[in-house]
């Protein structure tokens, strides 16, 4: 028979040595991404298209030739936009909002200058075009400026309109969102209905996801693949962390929901405020290279699209595949539905639950990692941007029903992709949000959630 104290303390230099390491991985990371780097804006060399993800800048400054540079900033994204041969430029950003655009007067040909002010400020909205006008002197042209394929005023025109070939390309869109926010809501039905606890930092492990991704693929230039197995074992041990320093401790305190609810609040703003010290407030593209796209008849997707769809279909898959048919999927299911009856019942409920929080986190950082890929960018923001929509998934689908939140990350999906079709970007997730009001009236427990009685 073995020792248990024997067994205890080799568990414990086990469990001492795999901290270690992990935490020795965390901090040569945050080291390697403080030292001094090259500039990670990326210069534009093929045409934009707008759509639901993506808001194209473009212009003809005529007469300059090819080679003149415009700098678009803000919103933490710094895009590099060159004219070609007959002084079209496009670029493309990822994040609706206020950008300043300046013209590089240095790239100027011999003999030409500025007419217009180098530097302008434009707004611009997802799904749509915006021109910009530079004027100069002493071009060939004469220094006449126009927008491609705009008034020449600047305005914005709009990708909309219905027509069947978008129709596809939209509901295909708003599928690959159904299934990444699928990966994150899921964690997080979990953790509410294994604790009850709505957990406001989850959105920030999405955003570590993708901020670890950026740095081991772009600063240590690690193959992408396995990166995304480190972030999800990275992502995976914070759950644990979470469980063991915070959590835990705190159930056993016998805080009320309500005060949980607060830590997880204050505990979101840390992390914000940490992702914005070590990663600063730009957007990080964890592919510098152009997507390369794939067509299937009016579809057109990125090949980063296609792998993200995959796998999280595969993930989605072999989470409910672990939820019912394995052992510990029905103890976790158990806990779920009544945990006292579980623990009854012989079932290490605190084990569980600390299941749950590492599972969580690692589907969360996965879902970071496909969704850097997807928009070609991640900020610190990136979390906190979908909080809401996650949230609004699991409402809808049931709360702490794993399978209510995949379908209502698809309802949710959808409708925000689809609205895009006759509302300006800015409006779509409120129609979500809007979706999620009308059938709480209709159901208050959720499409998949069950009615109990109070009092």
């Amino acid at each position: 028979m073995v020792n248990q104290p024997v067994l205890a303390q080799t568990r414990w230099k086990w469990s001492r040595t795999l901290v270690v390491a992990i935490v020795g991985m965390l901090i040569a990371a945050f080291w390697t991404l403080s030292q001094p780097a090259n500039s990670f804006a990326a210069e534009t060399t093929g045409p934009c298209v707008a759509d639901s993800a993506t808001g194209c800048f473009n212009g003809t400054i005529k007469g300059v030739g090819a080679g003149v540079k415009i700098v678009i900033s803000g919103n933490g994204a710094e895009v590099i936009a060159v004219t070609d041969a007959d002084g079209k430029w496009n670029a493309a950003v990822t994040t609706a909002g206020t950008y300043t655009l300046t013209l590089d007067e240095a790239t100027l040909p011999a003999g030409v200058t500025m007419k217009s002010e180098a530097t302008q400020t434009r707004d611009i909205t997802l799904g749509f075009n915006k021109g910009a006008v530079f004027t100069v002197n002493g071009g060939t042209d004469g220094g006449e400026s126009s927008t491609d394929g705009d008034t020449g005023s600047g305005t914005e025109t709009a990708a909309t309109g219905f027509n069947w070939d978008r129709l596809a390309q939209q509901s295909v869109s708003g599928l690959r969102l159904g299934l990444l926010l699928a990966l994150a809501s899921i964690g997080l039905s979990l953790i509410y209905g294994t604790t009850g606890l709505s957990n406001f930092a989850h959105a920030e492990q999405v955003t570590l996801g993708g901020l670890l991704a950026f740095t081991f693929s772009n600063v240590m230039g690690i193959n992408i693949f396995l990166t995304t197995a480190i972030v999800v074992v990275l992502t995976g041990f914070t759950g644990w962390i979470q469980d063991v320093i915070i959590w835990k401790p705190l159930r056993k305190k016998g805080l009320s929901l309500t005060q949980l609810l607060i830590v997880t609040i204050g505990l979101a703003l840390a992390l914000q405020y940490a992702f914005q010290i070590f990663y600063g407030a730009r957007t990080l593209r964890i592919v510098l290279a152009n997507p390369e796209t794939v067509t299937f008849g009016p579809v057109t997707l990125t090949i980063e699209s296609l792998w993200a769809m995959g796998v999280s279909i595969v993930v989605i898959a072999a989470v409910g595949y672990f939820l019912t048919r394995t052992r510990t999927g029905r103890a976790t299911r158990a806990v779920s539905d009544n945990p006292a009856l579980a623990s009854a019942s012989g079932i290490d409920v605190d084990r569980i639950i600390r299941l749950v929080w590492i599972m969580s986190a690692a589907l969360a950082g996965l879902s970071g990692v496909m969704l850097g890929l997807v928009l070609n960018g991640i900020s610190w923001q990136t979390g906190m941007q979908l909080l809401l929509l996650m949230f609004s998934a699991v409402t809808l689908g049931g709360l702490g029903t794993a399978f209510g939140a995949l379908v209502g990350s698809l309802v949710i999906g959808m409708t925000v992709e689809l609205s895009n079709m006759v509302l300006p970007g800015d409006f779509k997730y409120a129609t979500a949000l809007l979706l999620l009001i009308i059938i709480l009236l209709v159901r208050p427990q959720g499409l998949f959630g069950r009615k109990e009685r109070i009092g």
